[in-house]
């Protein structure tokens, strides 16, 4: 399972990596106060956090996170000369890592297993890489990928409640959405009364808060889908006010 993940987050980032090489880096993305120097420093900075917790979990708990760092990380990466080969370097030196790790990892949320953490760089380089490629004007063709983005959207209804200040909800929710390809992928019991349905990219813009709801054909029935949509969200930290 760890080998296809991989395999996928070197496509994702690979399919991003053609977006960024040779464009303009100080063009500003839909994500306030950041170019896509800054997304890209980002990916960077969170690839070298994750190698630091698999290889030093003590040193990378030990780190002062406070409240500005992921900013001020982005603007610093986003300054720097050889990002694009420095973040060439820490995807795969991650992979490398992830490849041969076991047991948990801690994170700035829950610990993770390495298929989980690989499945979040997954959604996290597919996120970023949707601030880019609508700052730079380019269109991208969903992939299967994109399934893994809907696999955390859904793991992560509980987490997103509490998030919220809300209870984490004791009924199930059935998930089911179409694919690229016109596959159909399901999450939940089949008779949950709560369901979620509609195309599994408008999904994965809806989880990662990079598109609206109001532009999104998915659709809630039920009280605990219908109060989950709104702040349904696949990163960990508090909850986001979109990109």
């Amino acid at each position: 399972m760890i080998t296809e993940l991989l395999a996928d987050l070197d496509a994702e980032s690979r399919s991003l990596d053609e977006i960024v090489d040779g464009a303009d880096w100080t063009v500003p993305t839909p994500a306030e106060g950041w170019t896509v120097g800054h997304q890209i420093g980002h990916l960077m900075w969170t690839d070298k956090a994750a190698i630091l917790a698999i290889t030093d979990p003590e040193a990378f708990q030990a780190q002062p996170l406070t409240g500005d760092i992921v900013d001020r990380t982005a603007a610093e990466a986003a300054a720097l000369p050889d990002l694009l080969e420095l973040w060439r370097d820490s995807r795969k030196v991650l992979q490398e890592h992830l490849a041969r790790a076991s047991g948990k990892i801690v994170w700035f949320g829950p610990p993770m297993s390495p298929a989980s953490m690989a499945t979040a760089r997954i959604m996290e380089t597919w996120a970023h890489g949707q601030d880019v490629a609508d700052a730079l004007g380019v269109v991208r063709e969903p992939t299967a990928r994109i399934k893994h983005v809907c696999h955390i959207g859904v793991r992560t209804i509980g987490f997103a409640f509490l998030l919220n200040g809300l209870a984490a909800p004791e009924a199930e929710v059935r998930v089911e959405l179409t694919g690229p390809q016109g596959e159909v992928w399901t999450w939940g019991p089949q008779d949950a009364e709560n369901r979620v349905s509609g195309p599994a990219l408008d999904f994965a813009w809806l989880v990662t808060q990079r598109r609206n709801r109001k532009e999104l054909a998915v659709e809630a029935t039920g009280p605990v889908a219908e109060e989950w949509l709104p702040i349904a969200q696949a990163f960990a930290g508090p909850p986001g006010g979109g990109r």
